[in-house]
């Protein structure tokens, strides 16, 4: 079978409007990852080619692809989701095409709620590997035995990783590779100080407790050149997840495990209270920005101005 590659943005694919009949019905296809879908070969693109090869076999002229990429399923906050629905409303098309149920939406409320609202719009489901119909009393029952065993499956896939990570923690371990600024991770799981990094979380603590700002302590970092463990600038939100981090004075939490570790303690505690008290005590005020800072913004704003000047003028 000729393998497809349609647009994966949502938006209409023909814009003439055809006749609809029982056997040439307007499709809209709907897929989703979440991030550890990706492991199991639930890419976009395949999700794509196996519900187009579906519509073509049963007549169907697709109008619509929308992608939800590294979303979770357990509630329809999605934006492609949401504009699926929006079009639905809109009555464009008539059926909702997906490969497989838990890629469309995993809570039973949800996704009997959505069913409901589709059906009172004209709209029917249809599984390419499940083969529902929701159009006929048989299909639904069917639907919502496949949705709570989709929701029972997210539940128990839930509790397991949360036993692993409690696992991890009762150990000492990181759950991941990516540790919290000032540590390395060890290749039993476990961390250790990183001595460069040691003192730039000094250096962070230091400056907020002088500066009472995060956006001028990242600010200053980014002037004298510091970046984040990922090798990325400084902002307010960075320093803030510093500033929160319990671990520079050894408390290690995660999952529902809490222990005291010294042998990951950075920070002395009156340290990182003083500076968790001044961050409660600045939350709600507005600071002045620093005169540097504010120059160093201006100029920036100036810049994208005259870039974006030239690119119309050329």
């Amino acid at each position: 079978m000729e393998n497809i590659a349609p647009p994966r943005t949502s938006g209409a694919i023909d814009g003439e409007d055809t006749p609809k009949t029982d056997e040439d019905l307007q499709a809209a296809i709907y897929t989703r990852t979440s991030s550890n879908s990706q492991r199991f070969g639930y890419s976009i693109d395949e999700q794509v080619r196996r519900c187009w090869e579906f519509c073509g076999n049963a007549s169907w002229d697709v109008v619509f692809v929308f992608s939800d990429e590294a979303e979770s399923g357990r509630d329809t906050e999605r934006p492609e989701f949401q504009s699926m629905l929006n079009q639905a409303r809109d009555g464009l098309f008539d059926v909702v095409v997906f490969w497989k149920l838990d890629r469309f939406c995993r809570s039973l409320v949800d996704l009997v709620k959505t069913e409901e609202e589709l059906d009172e719009l004209g709209v029917g489901l249809h599984s390419v590997t499940e083969f529902l119909d929701t159009t006929n009393p048989v299909g639904r029952f069917n639907f919502r035995n496949l949705a709570s065993a989709a929701e029972l499956e997210s539940d128990l896939t839930s509790q397991r990783v949360k036993l692993g990570m409690y696992g991890l923690a009762r150990e000492r371990k990181w759950p991941n590779d990516q540790p919290p600024l000032g540590y390395e991770r060890n290749d039993d799981g476990t961390l250790r100080i990183d001595e460069s990094e040691r003192e730039l979380v000094h250096l962070i603590f230091d400056l907020y407790i002088q500066e009472h700002s995060m956006p001028q302590v990242a600010f200053l970092l980014n002037q004298r050149g510091k970046t984040t463990s990922r090798g990325d600038s400084w902002c307010r939100q960075s320093i803030g997840k510093v500033l929160r981090n319990k671990l520079y004075i050894g408390h290690y939490q995660i999952a529902d495990f809490e222990a005291n570790v010294e042998e990951y303690r950075i920070l002395p505690d009156p340290v990182f209270e003083e500076a968790t008290k001044t961050r409660f005590r600045f939350k709600h005020a507005q600071t002045k920005m620093d005169n540097s800072r504010k120059e160093s913004k201006a100029e920036r704003i100036v810049k994208e101005y005259r870039a974006y000047q030239d690119g119309a003028s050329s």
